[in-house]
């Protein structure tokens, strides 16, 4: 009984006198939770709903509406309705080209119960009451159509996500699990008596690393064209400069991670303290338009948010590289400056 207690009371010492466990063990679960809260909190009735007006009647579409106060009324938004509809800006997109009033065309995104859910409300409006609609003969045509095609379904919003996150944890895990296990091994230290100078060192870390890191995401886009019918709707060429661009960001911050770090548990506790944030906050399995709007500009500074924005974009909407500078220039600085400060703070020991 006396060892079983020493044991015990051993472990327990050992568990609280070591800050990062004790902030993944109680500290980490709440921070998921509040961030999954806010993301995905209950939207209170009143609020009202988002519906795009497109076409040439959307203008007197819009005057019909604009008294019912349920709606918030865009009259043929700047953004592809579609991509807004995918990416859930907006609930809901009415089409007309009659200025009668006489046929409406209503798309909704139907795995989003906000969107059904605005589709009959709009339905409800567009003809009335149930009562004045049943005994109407001038009721108008309403046809419902779903965002189904290929382009707009959820697995190719989801794909560039996935190759986003795919080149994080290569990036992140196959450099600075690298170079903390090097280090731990003690075999660093024979680098040290080598005529190598730092940075040639940390570039080949990551060259390598790179090498296998595009290959990896070509297969992964193989398979989502062979299983889900996945295409690029842009550049192929582009797309791979983003790939190997967002690699390369990511095997800087690699560098930036294991830089000092002496363990594998460290370096371990620090990887997922920058990776599991950004799986939430980056727009991997949801629009970070879920968030509230305020830090939208914060959001677009992650380095996975820009990343997998220019993947959809080049994949989704076929954008240039022009159309794509701002997420370009992101990737760039948090490629450039990681690297930087991490072949001036790095140690061989």
């Amino acid at each position: 009984m006396n060892a079983l207690l020493q044991i015990t009371a051993s472990r327990i010492r050992e568990f609280y006198r070591e800050p990062a466990a004790i902030f993944w063990v109680y500290g980490f679960p709440l921070i998921m939770a509040a961030a999954l809260g806010i993301a995905f909190r209950q939207r209170p009735i009143e609020q009202p709903i988002a519906v795009d007006l497109v076409g040439s009647g959307a203008e007197a579409l819009q005057k019909k509406l604009e008294t019912d106060n349920r709606f918030k009324l865009t009259v043929s938004p700047k953004e592809d309705w579609k991509r807004r509809l995918r990416a859930g800006k907006t609930d809901l997109v009415i089409e007309t080209e009659s200025a009668d009033g006489s046929k409406y065309i209503v798309w909704d995104e139907p795995h989003r119960a906000e969107s059904l859910l605005a589709r009959y409300a709009a339905e409800l409006a567009l003809r009335g009451t149930e009562a004045t609609a049943a005994n109407s003969k001038n009721s108008p045509t309403i046809e419902q159509k779903h965002l189904e095609d290929k382009g707009t379904r959820y697995i190719d919003y989801l794909m560039p996500g996935m190759l986003g996150m795919n080149l994080m944890g290569g990036g992140l895990w196959g450099v600075g699990f690298a170079l903390a296990d090097l280090r731990t091994r003690k075999l660093l230290k024979r680098f040290l008596a080598t005529p190598m100078r730092r940075s040639d060192f940390l570039l080949g870390v990551m060259l390598s690393r790179l090498i296998f890191t595009v290959p990896e995401v070509l297969i992964l886009l193989g398979f989502a064209w062979l299983a889900f019918g996945v295409t690029c709707q842009g550049n192929l060429l582009l797309l791979l400069g983003v790939i190997t661009l967002g690699g390369v960001s990511f095997s800087g911050i690699g560098l930036l991670v294991a830089s000092r770090a002496k363990t594998v548990e460290t370096v371990s506790g620090l990887m997922n303290l920058v990776m599991l944030p950004m799986w939430i906050l980056s727009g991997v399995f949801f629009s970070y338009e879920r968030f509230p709007e305020a830090v939208h500009p914060l959001l677009r500074l992650l380095p996975l948010t820009a990343l997998n924005d220019a993947l959809r974009g080049v994949m989704l909407d076929g954008q240039s590289a022009w159309q794509l500078w701002p997420e370009l220039a992101t990737l760039t600085v948090w490629g450039i400056v990681t690297f930087v400060i991490a072949l001036w703070i790095f140690r061989w020991r």
